[in-house]
Formats: C-alpha cells, sequence, structure tokens
C-alpha cells in the first residue's frame, strides 16, 4: 500500500516542481533600443573636416617644399635656359646662358657634354644667321658626323 501511494505521489511532485519554476521564473530583460541610425550628420562632417585639414597640411608642405628647395636657392637665377632643339629621340642640343657666356651643351640619355662656349648676344637673331654661326653650325655639323649621329645632309 505504501508503495502505491508513492507511485501516485511521485507524479504529482514532478508536476508541482515543473509548474513551480516557471512561475517564479524571471523574464528575460529586453536589450536597449538602438538609436533609428548610427552615423550622425555631425560625426560625418566631423570627419570630412579632418580630412580636409590632413590634405591641406599635406598640400601646403609640398608646396613649401617647393618654394624652398635647396638646389633652387643656391642657383639664384644664374643659369637661363635660352634655347634647345631635339636632334634625335632623346638627344637635344641646348643653349644656356651662364653669366655673360653662353654654352652650347649636348644632352642624350646619361650624359652631358659641353660642346662649345660663346659671348653672350645681346639680340638674338634667331632668323640671320652670321659668320660665327656658320662656323658654328659647319663645326657641329663636323662633330656630329665624326661621331656617327648626323646624316650629313643639310
Amino acid at each position: 500500500m505504501m508503495v502505491a501511494r508513492l507511485s501516485a505521489i511521485v507524479p504529482i511532485g514532478v508536476l508541482l516542481a515543473l509548474v513551480t519554476t516557471s512561475v517564479f521564473a524571471v523574464p528575460p530583460p529586453t536589450p536597449p533600443a538602438l538609436p533609428s541610425s548610427p552615423v550622425s550628420i555631425g560625426g560625418v562632417l566631423q570627419v570630412l573636416f579632418g580630412l580636409a585639414v590632413v590634405l591641406g597640411t599635406v598640400a601646403g608642405a609640398a608646396w613649401l617644399l617647393k618654394r624652398l628647395a635647396p638646389g633652387q636657392i643656391a642657383a639664384g637665377g644664374a643659369i637661363k635656359l635660352i634655347g634647345g632643339i631635339a636632334v634625335g629621340p632623346k638627344e637635344r642640343v641646348v643653349v644656356v646662358e651662364v653669366g655673360d657666356t653662353w654654352v652650347v651643351v649636348g644632352v642624350a640619355p646619361g650624359q652631358v657634354n659641353a660642346l662649345h662656349h660663346l659671348p653672350r648676344l645681346e639680340t638674338f637673331q634667331g632668323s640671320k644667321p652670321t659668320a660665327d654661326d656658320q662656323r658654328f653650325a659647319s663645326w657641329l655639323k663636323d662633330v656630329m658626323k665624326r661621331r656617327g649621329m648626323g646624316t650629313g645632309s643639310s
């Protein structure tokens, strides 16, 4: 008899344990509400302003370095380019003014050679060749022919 009572009480006890745990259970907490948009206009403007400041600083530093480059300050305008002409795909003949002298320079990849020195001309006569110009032209043609650079036709 005792066994029959115990078998009737055990299912009732299990049922009671299940019911009481669900009654006393705490509901889960609700997560906090998020703002409608995580990106605000103020944040975007702040990032854009910072980007503009950084880019402006880089551009200003580049301009300042270009203006105050050591090579340009040392030259001081003592050398001027008068003119030049291409004599090949990568070769040029250039006239450079240094002080009161014009220097005719041959420029090629990897080398620069002084070809001739002339006194500074006050007026440049580009269309009317003088005797000195003719003499220099023939000298230049001879040098180019000896080095294998000229075609010999003029």
